[in-house]
């Protein structure tokens, strides 16, 4: 079974909008047996959007489209799908009443156009809308799916995780043949010096397929296995994936969608370890990371951003002599600012980062992109240097990743310079 994904509007064309639903319903529809060959973006016309549906429709077991089911003017794709299966518009009770809870909900007063929103195409069963007052549509036809979904990337996310998904799935269990992937996250290493590690490829797949996926933030593995069965194909995949891990698995942090902060919390909480972090080149961005997760109050204590050295001297008490002999970017500042954290918290752990990010402040001995990592336990207090290249933005990114993963490994016992 195959998809076309048809995203429609202005915005995403002039890049006014990042197109995230793309690849949220790629992923979704890929690990539910769909695979996607197409997906375009279509703006906010008729004849445009006429076409790609036309051409969606001839070539694709499923067409999928987001965008353009608002209230507004330019919101022109219900009208759209009702031309192209010639059908006519008509009022939806479940979807009125939604709609008329929502705003009483929000104690807000519902306009007509609002009312107008519970019009669906007479071929279409509505999809529910508990995020929004535009619901989507499921049409089936000739043995094919059309898939329609409002454009607010969590709206379309919730319907597409409580109905769309589910249904897909009961028409897939039967498929011929089945696909299982997996995504292993590294970081700490480039892809080419991956792709050396893990040697002879052709041996290790055995058939299956192998993408790298480099970031600021590390590489992506993406295995993909497709078997006779489910059983044969998650089997080939785990076999596959503890190769993987007996090559590199100190660099792999998590799966899937798993965040490198979340890992680390999750260390954290099970060995019942504390931490407080000293930030002054990423600013707060390592703790605010460590916090976007529920729980983090069980083992996140502080965090200190000490930018200027007056900070780093008052605050955690590291030596004036050291920032004159060393400067505040150092594996000695960084070090003291570790212990300096650890002590005012009364943390088991203390992490620091100290760095210059750019675009000015470099030098010959230490030029843009310089940062010095400190950490400080109950038996050892030390740290490393990394450097990074000239963007700021990334480099505040990747200082912080690198950060995490340094706790990560000093937490597992995992040498910094591995």
């Amino acid at each position: 079974m195959n998809a076309t994904i048809i995203c429609i509007g202005d915005e995403l064309l002039i890049g006014q909008t990042i197109n995230t639903n793309a690849a949220v319903i790629g992923e979704a529809l890929s690990a539910n047996q769909v695979k996607v060959h197409k997906s375009v973006v279509v703006g906010d016309e008729e004849a445009p959007i006429l076409e790609e549906f036309a051409s969606a429709w001839n070539s694709s077991n499923i067409v999928f489209v987001t965008g353009g089911l608002g209230p507004t003017h330019d919101d022109i794709t219900r009208t759209v799908i009702t031309k192209f299966f010639n059908t006519e518009l008509i009022e939806n009770e479940i979807v009125l009443q939604d709609i008329k809870d929502r705003f009483q909900s929000l104690n807000r007063v519902m306009v007509k156009i609002n009312e107008e929103q519970a019009l669906v195409p007479a071929v279409a069963e509505a999809i529910r809308n508990s995020r929004g007052t535009a619901p989507g549509f499921w049409i089936e036809k000739d043995g094919k799916i059309f898939i329609a979904t409002p454009g607010v990337p969590f709206e379309m996310r919730t319907m597409l995780e409580s109905f769309i998904i589910p249904r897909i799935q009961k028409l897939t269990e039967f498929n011929d043949s089945y696909t299982s992937q997996k995504t292993l996250l590294t970081t700490g290493i480039p892809e080419s010096t991956l792709f050396f590690k893990l040697g002879n490829l052709d041996a290790l797949l055995e058939g299956a397929k192998l993408a790298f996926l480099p970031s600021p933030m590390g590489v992506k593995m993406r295995v993909t296995v497709t078997e006779a069965n489910r059983n044969d194909a998650e089997s080939k995949l785990t076999g596959i994936e503890q190769k993987i891990r007996a090559i590199a698995g100190k660099y792999i942090y998590g799966t899937g969608t798993d965040d490198l902060a979340q890992v680390v919390g999750k260390l954290l909480a099970e060995r019942n370890l504390t931490i407080a972090i000293a930030e002054s080149c990423t600013g707060g961005h390592i703790s605010d990371r460590i916090t976007d997760f529920g729980g983090s109050s069980n083992y996140f204590e502080r965090g200190v951003i000490s930018y200027s050295n007056a900070a780093k001297v008052e605050i955690l008490k590291v030596d004036e002599d050291a920032l004159a002999e060393h400067g505040a970017v150092s594996y000695e500042v960084a070090r003291q600012m570790a212990a300096g954290i650890k002590s005012i918290s009364g943390t088991d752990i203390g992490l620091s980062i100290t760095g210059i990010l750019g675009p000015g402040g470099g030098s010959e001995a230490k030029p843009v992109g310089t940062v010095f990592i400190g950490f400080c336990d109950s038996s050892v207090c030390s740290s490393i240097k990394l450097q990074f290249g000239n963007d700021r933005i990334i480099n505040k990114e990747r200082a912080a990743q690198a950060a995490l993963n340094y706790l990560r490994k000093s937490i597992l016992g995992i040498s910094p310079d591995e």
